[in-house]
């Protein structure tokens, strides 16, 4: 059986092919993701992520679920709503990319559901769920690097994830415990609950360079790190006109 970062990173075409006309990762450092449309196929994309696109070609603003959602999704730090595309003519495409350093990767939402930290989740195509779920520890709401409130996907779509820098796969047994360095936790299978924990001692907390809290993550289930800690990401910026 195929690991899950392997799954990851395999475009599976005939499983996105249901949702979009075809999809293709390009570059090494920081990556670009091409999405081919035909008319009335559509796509979810994170604010700030459209890089390009052509003609037949639009898009709005929406809030997945409803405005109901909309304060659950503004606390996750990805903002009220997400850039919906439409396509109205066969063979449309659409750029995106992550705006850092690192990996675009698919995951294909029959497999599980997932959760994403904040600027990991980059777009959704078919009949992907996008709503909010909340860390199973009340402290991870003002120490934990990935904060309170995360993107949960589920369904049966086809999410676009990115990753800083490389994409690193551990799998949890049950009750195995993991702790992750703030900003290196990038997305894990929903069933893994997410905490934080105290990295102890004076010394540690002021001179290691990792805070005052870890983050701590408990199986079973998958977790995938990014090798570089995320920077926070830039939502003011505007889709192209």
């Amino acid at each position: 059986m195929a690991g899950v970062l392997d799954q990851l990173m395999e475009l599976e075409q005939s499983e996105i092919q249901k949702y979009v006309a075809g999809i293709a990762v390009d570059g090494e450092i920081a990556q670009v993701c091409t999405v081919t449309l035909n008319k009335g196929q559509t796509l979810w994309v994170s604010k700030g992520s459209l890089l390009a696109y052509t003609e037949g070609i639009d898009w709005t603003l929406k809030v997945p679920g409803g405005v109901g959602k909309a304060l659950g999704r503004m606390m996750t730090g990805e903002g009220a709503a997400l850039v919906y595309v439409t396509c109205n003519r066969d063979g449309s495409t659409v750029m995106l990319a992550a705006n850092m350093p690192g990996k675009l990767a698919t995951w294909d939402l029959s497999k599980g559901s997932i959760t994403c930290t904040s600027g990991s989740f980059v777009a959704a195509m078919g009949d992907a769920d996008i709503s909010v779920t909340m860390a199973r520890s009340a402290g991870a709401m003002f120490f934990g690097g990935a904060g309170l409130f995360m993107q949960k996907l589920s369904g049966t779509g086809v999410a676009l994830i990115n990753g800083s820098g490389d994409f690193v796969e551990r799998r949890l047994e049950q009750g195995e415990k993991l702790l992750v360095s703030t900003g290196n936790l990038a997305v894990f299978s929903s069933e893994v609950s997410y905490g934080v924990r105290g990295v102890g001692g004076c010394g540690k907390m002021f001179l290691g360079g990792e805070g005052l809290f870890m983050t701590e993550l408990v199986g079973p289930g998958w977790v995938m790190l990014q090798s570089l800690k995320k920077l926070p990401v830039q939502r003011g910026k505007q889709a192209p006109q």
